[in-house]
């Protein structure tokens, strides 16, 4: 017998502990009148979670902790998800996310209705409410920024369909700072043909975001952030600018019932050098609707659409727009390794502005190393 389960075997007798409580629960919770989170934790979790979420005394437990057991206490580990991941894993077990086979199914002895609770008891041992809750960390769209701050790696790519060829593609690290900041670096590298393919590293980009409100009852978000772009590229071979760009934003989003949502994010580039580049205003705003199989259990599809609109900011500019329908892909069972593809579709002064095919691959590596949760 290896490892795995030798700690399935030493862990089974202390959920065992738990199973007439569990059925009792399941079938007739009024007998045992387990009708709130805490006490259907206490009948159950409490031999392999401990009566304060971070985990039963060793010498209690019987059995070895994997690395991603939690401890419901660390604000930074137990908020960014939204309880559906929650829910998935108490009523499939672990391996339906990709973790470990000692959390077991919970399926046949809690109703959905006591998951729910549990969860929610769950979420109290956070006890730093400035941490917003990962019900608001919404999918990532193409082009608008959102709102809730995040721990992630994203390697993007455009690709032009018609008019001058040229590829796009950028590496975005992403990392929480706190309860509420992120801060973000971009090093982008870009191929451009001008009678001859042309490439090299583009103008790298610092930003940094911060929530400044969020509400749990209403279900939304809002951020602040800045970003400076540094001339790192070469504007004579068109893969930079040529000028320092300080971008100022707000961003806000907003979750509806059936996994619904908006998202709008709007801001200012203001260049250094306004001979080289115009200044400009964008706005942005992303709507979606995220599907799931099993009755929102299983690996999340996101199709969203999203309205793009900027403007220079010189006497008789138009403003451009465009629409980019796209869909969020999930790669890994645990959905840390998420993809997408979109198309980005002008809607006027077409002349001058291309079809692109969008992409992005994304790893949130607070969840998971590349080769976890598969």
């Amino acid at each position: 017998m290896d490892a795995k389960w030798n700690q399935i075997a030493v862990c089974l007798p202390l959920l065992l502990l738990a199973c007439p409580f569990l059925e009792v629960v399941g079938q007739t919770p009024s007998k045992l009148k387990l009708d709130t989170g805490k006490e259907i934790f206490e009948a159950g979790c409490i031999p392999c979670h401990g009566s304060d979420g971070r985990g039963q005394a060793p010498a209690l437990q019987g059995f070895e902790r994997p690395k991603t057991f939690p401890d419901f206490t660390d604000c930074y580990g137990s908020t960014p998800e939204p309880d559906s991941q929650w829910r998935a894993v108490i009523t499939n077990g672990g391996p339906a996310r990709g973790f470990s086979q000692i959390m077991p199914s919970f399926r046949d002895e809690l109703t959905p209705e006591q998951i729910d609770k549990v969860i929610g008891y769950l979420r109290s041992f956070c006890d730093e409410k400035s941490w917003p809750l990962g019900n608001l960390n919404l999918p990532r769209a193409l082009v608008t920024e959102k709102a809730f701050p995040e721990d992630e790696v994203v390697l993007t790519s455009t690709v032009n369909v018609n008019g001058a060829p040229g590829v796009g593609s950028s590496a975005i690290w992403e990392k929480r700072v706190g309860s509420g900041g992120q801060v973000e670096a971009v090093v982008p590298y870009n191929f451009v043909h001008d009678g001859g393919w042309v490439s090299g590293v583009g103008d790298m980009v610092l930003g940094y975001k911060q929530k400044v409100f969020f509400s749990s009852k209403s279900q939304s978000i809002v951020s602040v952030g800045g970003e400076v772009t540094a001339p790192t590229g070469n504007s004579s071979t068109g893969t930079g600018v040529g000028s320092t760009i300080f971008e100022m934003f707000g961003a806000y989003d907003q979750l509806f019932p059936k996994y619904t949502f908006l998202q709008f994010q709007s801001g200012v580039e203001l260049p250094a050098h306004p001979d080289k580049v115009p200044r400009a205003y964008y706005a942005r705003t992303a709507v979606g609707k995220t599907f799931a199989p099993d009755h929102g259990l299983g690996r999340a599809w996101t199709p969203m659409m999203e309205l793009i609109a900027d403007r220079d900011f010189e006497k008789g500019a138009s403003t451009n727009w465009s629409v980019i329908p796209q869909i969020q892909i999930p790669i890994s069972k645990r959905l840390h390794i998420l993809g997408s593809v979109g198309v980005s579709l002008p809607v006027n002064n077409t002349a001058d502005r291309q079809k692109q095919l969008m992409f992005y691959l994304l790893w949130d590596f607070a969840d998971g190393t590349l080769k976890e949760g598969w």
